[in-house]
């Protein structure tokens, strides 16, 4: 079910102590929906649900994604930077800020700061405009690709979040399909929007990531 959409969905979720989604429930068991590996286990499926894709070309397609949203995000006149995305109140403004706090969120994991799911909810100034989080957005590429040419990068590295231990490997990829989701969605709100641009993520690009299948909720 689709809980923002579903009052009652949402109070089931309540009732097992959850305030965000996505959640896997069976009676009063749950885990969260964030590791492709732990939801095979919860479901009790036999599959191999780990990383496709190496930290090399994970690293790669993070560094394309960011690319694409500062290439993107200076199109969005500010005016329609308060409109809401489909299906969420969530404006354009907080999505261009969102898809870039993914990316610093994982980069925070790497540096021993537990991962939580405040990080994920935080907004951008109210009156931020394109130059502002293309700024911010200019500064997270960057810090992401120093740490990838400098920084501790074992695959097997453990990182601490909010649903349990993570292999950086783990974390890695979410943290790619993640703002890779979010540059895919910036695309289509562009083209509603009447504006034109050159679609630099191709399906192709989001090829080896366990993207959801649909671009917005629901």
């Amino acid at each position: 079910m689709n809980v923002l959409e579903d009052p009652e969905g949402l109070v089931e979720l309540q009732k097992l102590g959850l305030r965000t989604v996505p959640v896997l429930a069976r009676g009063t068991e749950f885990i969260f929906g964030q590791n492709t590996q732990q939801i095979i286990d919860f479901l009790g499926l036999k599959e191999d649900g780990g990383p496709q894709l190496s930290t090399d070309a994970l690293a790669a397609r993070i560094d394309k994604f960011l690319g694409a949203a500062l290439e993107l995000i200076p199109l969005m006149p500010y005016d329609r930077l308060d409109t809401h995305v489909p299906g969420r109140p969530r404006s354009y403004r907080t999505l261009a800020f969102h898809l870039f706090r993914v990316v610093d969120a994982f980069l925070g994991a790497n540096e021993g700061i537990q991962l939580v799911q405040a990080m994920f909810r935080e907004e951008p100034a109210p009156d931020a405009d394109t130059d502002a989080l293309v700024a911010y957005g200019e500064t997270v590429r960057r810090r992401f690709r120093d740490w990838w040419a400098g920084g501790d990068t074992s695959p097997a590295k453990t990182l601490d979040t909010y649903y349990g231990p993570q292999s950086l490997h783990e974390l890695m990829e979410r943290t790619t399909w993640h703002s890779g989701q979010h540059v895919r969605q910036y695309m289509m709100l562009l083209e509603k929007e009447g504006i034109s641009h050159r679609r630099p993520l191709v399906e192709a690009d989001f090829a080896g990531l366990p993207m959801p299948q649909n671009v917005w909720d629901g």
